[in-house]
């Protein structure tokens, strides 16, 4: 007996959103998308019971844009066991290491039952370093005396908190994607790269404790910031290099307008009705045909590596072999997991600004070693996504052959139209995932409004577009149907 047959029983009896049985009308998924929206940022705003001053993220913290959680709340894990088990499922799949047919019915009810397991499993197995390590969450002393309780019930009160977030997270994400608009993971990152770009341009630090890009321009017109010192070697370098520089604009400015632009160039294939001259389409491949949801997994190792890193250093401290990392304000500053560590902002590697203590050539190569990762393991994991999600020659040409089209000028069979999609799909796939990468990095590297993550730049970017795509395509679709009843 395989063990799909033993765990199906298990794993097809595992709670999961019902999907709907029909068409969902726009209106309908933006009820639904507004709804979870409306719950996750109420999530995000309760504090977690037991949280003790000094609590931080650490290095998590830089990370925040992209796991779509927020400190100190009931979503503390955000994303990160969604992601995190997408890895693991990404990885098996490709490797053909569990048998699984993406196209076969009963196979899909399985891999999705495996992975909700593993995103509850992760939930886990991230909440108890959060909790039990002191580094990342410290709790309330003064709730353990009150109640009478060791130090450690209120750990594990936290302990439970966070998981449930997890799996509360898990469920709202199957909700925006069998009812909603887009996906959910895509929803909840672009909710939490919103509230801080938009808090970089409008925050004032009477609110938020940081000055906002309008802010320190109005500072300027008021005349409460003097021209002269803006003009100073301190003054300029603050303007052109630090938070909401004029570097960061213009960074950020030349990636909404490349992604924009690299979201619309495609390679279309023609296809033609295989029973009917009449009429007929074109199948794109888009330059990120992979989407940018597959950076998410190559950052995701970088975290999780970031993630034990920093739990080991607070539990042993000196005591960890220097080899592998020193931490200095929940940073790495030197060792393995100092160059295994992504380019974050500017001061990371502009070390004539003084922010780093590093050597130049230090510097370098934790920069090279960023850039290699980022540009390989977007091609890699580009790979992965478009074999594991149907994307790939063999799945398209199935769908053409199925839709009743076919390859203009090619034999109507799928291999001949496999070989048609073989010269662009691993091409475009492999350049995509590897450009977008390296978009990434430069987006660190040059900074952003609102120290935006690189990434959740470019995945917030990427999203927008593809839901104005698929709103797009369901007015133009219901505008079909009107026509055709009015018709008729």
């Amino acid at each position: 007996m395989s063990w799909k047959s033993r765990a199906e029983p298990f794993l097809a009896r595992f709670p999961v959103i019902k999907p709907p049985a029909g068409h969902v009308s726009v209106r309908e998924k933006a009820k639904w998308t507004a709804v979870v929206l409306l719950l996750y940022a109420v999530l995000t705003n309760i504090e977690l019971i037991g949280l003790g001053a000094g609590s931080g993220g650490g290095v998590i913290e830089q990370y925040r844009t992209i796991l779509a959680g927020q400190q100190g709340t009931i979503l503390q894990v955000g994303i990160a066991p969604i992601v995190t088990a997408s890895i693991v499922m990404q990885l098996l799949q490709g490797a053909n290491l569990i048998g699984i047919d993406p196209s076969d019915p009963r196979d899909k009810i399985i891999s999705q039952g495996l992975q909700n397991v593993l995103i509850v499993v992760v939930s886990v197995m991230t909440a108890i370093p959060l909790a039990f390590t002191g580094g990342y969450i410290v709790p309330d002393t003064g709730l353990a005396s009150t109640l009478g309780v060791s130090l450690f019930a209120v750990e594990s009160l936290l302990f439970v908190q966070m998981a449930l977030g997890g799996i509360i997270i898990l469920y709202m994400n199957e909700i925006v994607n069998k009812w909603g608009v887009g996906s959910g993971v895509g929803v909840f990152i672009i909710a939490g790269v919103s509230q801080r770009f938009i808090g970089g341009i409008f925050a004032f630090p009477q609110v938020g404790g940081t000055s906002g890009l309008l802010y320190q321009y109005y500072q300027i017109i008021i005349g409460s910031v003097e021209m002269g010192s803006v003009f100073t070697a301190e003054g300029l370098q603050s303007w052109l290099f630090g938070p909401g520089s004029l570097l960061a604009v213009i960074s950020t400015v030349l990636i909404i307008y490349t992604v924009v632009w690299v979201q619309s160039s495609q390679v279309e294939i023609p296809l033609s009705h295989a029973q009917s001259k009449m009429g007929g389409g074109k199948y794109p491949i888009k330059l990120i045909y992979a989407s940018v949801l597959p950076l998410i997994l190559v950052r995701a190792i970088q975290i999780n590596i970031q993630f034990i890193g920093q739990a080991m250093y607070d539990q042993f401290g000196e005591a960890m072999p220097s080899f592998i990392g020193v931490y200095s304000g929940g940073e790495p500053i030197s060792g393995l997991l100092y160059y295994l560590s992504p380019i974050n902002r500017p001061e990371d590697w502009m070390w004539w600004l003084g922010s780093t203590s590093n050597e130049v050539w230090q510097i370098v190569l934790r920069v090279f070693t960023d850039m290699t990762l980022m540009v390989i393991g977007g091609a890699i994991f580009a790979v992965f996504w478009v074999r594991t999600t149907n994307m790939g020659p063999n799945s398209v040409a199935n769908q053409i052959q199925l839709s009743r089209m076919q390859i203009k000028g090619f034999r109507q069979n799928t291999r001949s139209y496999e070989k048609v999609l073989e010269r662009y799909i691993p091409q475009v796939t492999v350049i995509g995932g590897a450009f977008i990468g390296l978009l990434a990095v430069l987006a660190n590297m040059l900074g952003t409004i609102g120290q935006v993550d690189g990434i959740g730049l470019l995945l917030t970017i990427s999203i927008l577009y593809k839901i104005y795509e698929e709103l797009g395509e369901e007015w133009v679709r219901n505008r079909a149907n009107k026509f055709t009843q009015i018709m008729s």
